[in-house]
């Protein structure tokens, strides 16, 4: 019984995504009426932090009760990287651009509310691919390929830096302008800091696989060494 708990929960947090994004669909910033209102990306807040929630219990519970499998390895990370990727997608698309305050930057600069520009997800997204890439190759060789602290504490950071976010867009025209500075600075240290790390989780990352890669070319190297030992004795 116990076993199916944690998948069921992982479970969930997919279906939260989906009502999470379904929140930030409907949402559009500088557009009077019912798209404009700030309960959608109230909503969206607790619904993301209801599904950390599930992420934080799943695992718990799936080390405490020793389930943990396949399916955990490989779908838990997916749906986190479903949350991730598809909340910077959505803070770097048209439901948040805002006008340039600046006439003289270039016209097809993108310029958001959020702080998330297109190039940043791209960032990411690569990151997400490329460890993906390195885990499905590992599993298929016979390696586990758990997830490292370092991306766990990725995670962690990028899922502050999206709390923060909707924060920021919800709450921002309340503060004074002094406050406003204050908060868009901490908004973009949020940003740049959950890119350092992305980047730097990325390479960690990177660094395991040749690992791997390395002992599996020695091991495969003895295997053959031992085999042509074994060869003359065998005629």
């Amino acid at each position: 019984m116990f076993q199916h708990v944690p998948n069921a929960l992982t479970a969930l947090r997919l279906l939260l995504a989906g009502v999470f994004f379904g929140m930030l669909s409907f949402y559009q910033h500088q557009i009077a009426g019912p798209h404009g209102d700030v309960l959608w990306l109230n909503i969206a807040f607790f619904v993301y932090l209801i599904a950390l929630i599930t992420d934080f219990l799943d695992g718990f519970l799936a080390r405490r009760w020793k389930v943990e499998g396949a399916f955990g390895r490989v779908v838990d990370p997916f749906v986190d990287k479903v949350l991730v990727l598809g909340s910077f997608i959505f803070f770097a698309g048209k439901n948040f651009i805002i006008p340039q305050s600046d006439p003289a930057q270039i016209p097809t600069n993108v310029q958001t509310i959020t702080g998330v520009v297109p190039w940043m997800v791209v960032v990411i997204l690569a990151r997400e691919l490329l460890v993906t890439s390195l885990r499905g190759s590992s599993e298929a060789s016979g390696e586990k390929f758990t997830t490292q602290f370092a991306g766990k504490f990725k995670m962690a950071a990028q899922s502050v830096t999206i709390l923060v976010i909707l924060l920021y867009v919800n709450y921002r025209e309340e503060l004074g302008p002094d406050w406003q500075h204050a908060a868009t600075f901490f908004r973009d240290f949020c940003i740049w800091g959950t890119l350092v790390i992305t980047i730097g989780s990325g390479l960690l990352y990177i660094q395991r696989a040749v690992s791997l890669y390395r002992k599996n070319a020695r091991a495969t190297a003895q295997g053959k060494n031992t085999e042509k030992m074994v060869e003359p004795l065998r005629r």
